[in-house]
């Protein structure tokens, strides 16, 4: 079984070596420019370790993986320009560095680049594997339509929300998963566990999000701390306050999240004792460490020896502090 590290340099030296053509210049540059700035490669590297799990050939996943991680980039493209992002990885956003337009077009480009490079899975599951890449690509721009329908909405509930971020964010690293095991042997039965196992996995992975955006530092995140307060995202935190939070105090609540009012220091401070007051920090700190144990226990009944990389992996995403 390779190691962590030797799957994610395999995957630093798969994109170094995409060879994307140099012309037109606004249109690759922009896709050099957003895989250069690195990140966790969680993606393919969960590609290429679900692929080790049943072979110890994982060559034949590599171009899949990338894929997987040029489509996860082209989502950021588009997402910094929705939520008018000027920072990614403590770098400018392409719409940023560039423009909107740029950033679109870019972005659009990314999409099918992925799909040419998903394509080169084993000839004997190109249909399965395409069309689970299609399906996941449909279910992530689903999970983000949901969220921006949540910003005009005063009352989302916690099930609503957690389908949205399964969607928007867990398929993804699942198909991952799914894609690396079945070009690696597995049955279909054992991609279909650890399929499922990524999804619990993508939810705290997001959860753990929504925890840090308040509770890091600007230096970790590589953005200013509680956005997603100012912007008025709904998120787990705005929903169980809005939950737990008296009745007669409730549009309270909803008016103090929509106000624009304060600075943002001062409002994320006054949303941080609402937080405290009614303990959605450990509400949430609870539902991420209740899904990361379900996701061991699925990877646990595959009864396969060699689950050490991968489950040593998903616990580094657990306690990681960005």
């Amino acid at each position: 079984m390779k190691t962590f590290e030797e799957l994610r340099l395999m995957v630093e030296d798969a994109i170094k070596n995409l060879n994307l053509p140099l012309e037109p210049k606004n249109f690759y540059d922009p896709v050099r420019y957003i895989l250069s700035l690195g990140g966790k490669r969680m993606r393919p590297v969960f590609t290429l370790m679900a692929c080790n799990l049943f072979s110890d050939d994982v060559s034949k996943a590599v171009r899949p993986a990338i894929g997987m991680e040029v489509f996860h980039n082209f989502t950021l493209l588009h997402d910094d320009i929705m939520d008018h992002s000027n920072l990614r990885r403590k770098k400018p956003t392409v719409n940023a560095k560039w423009n909107d337009n740029v950033a679109i077009l870019s972005g659009d480009g990314m999409c099918y680049i992925a799909s040419q490079l998903v394509m080169e899975s084993p000839a004997e599951l190109r249909t399965e594997i395409m069309n689970l890449y299609h399906k996941t690509a449909i279910e992530v721009c689903e999970g983000q339509q949901y969220d921006m329908d949540f910003e005009n909405q005063d009352d989302t509930k916690e099930q609503d929300y957690l389908e949205m971020i399964r969607l928007k964010t867990a398929v993804l690293p699942a198909a991952c998963l799914k894609i690396g095991a079945l070009i690696g042997g597995a049955t279909e039965q054992q991609a279909q566990t650890i399929y499922d196992a990524g999804i619990l996995v993508g939810l705290a992975f997001q959860l753990q999000d929504d925890y840090l955006d308040n509770y890091s530092t600007p230096e970790i995140l590589g953005k200013p701390v509680g956005g997603d307060v100012n912007e008025c995202k709904k998120t787990i935190f705005y929903i169980k306050t809005l939950d737990f939070i008296e009745e007669n105090k409730k549009q309270e609540w909803i008016n103090f999240y929509k106000t624009k009012d304060l600075s943002f220091q001062d409002k994320h401070n006054k949303a941080k004792e609402y937080f405290a007051k009614y303990k959605v920090d450990e509400y949430c700190q609870n539902l991420v460490n209740d899904y990361y144990q379900k996701a061991y226990d699925k990877l646990d009944s595959l009864n396969l020896k060699n689950l050490d990389v991968l489950k040593n992996f998903v616990e580094k995403l657990r306690v990681r502090i960005s």
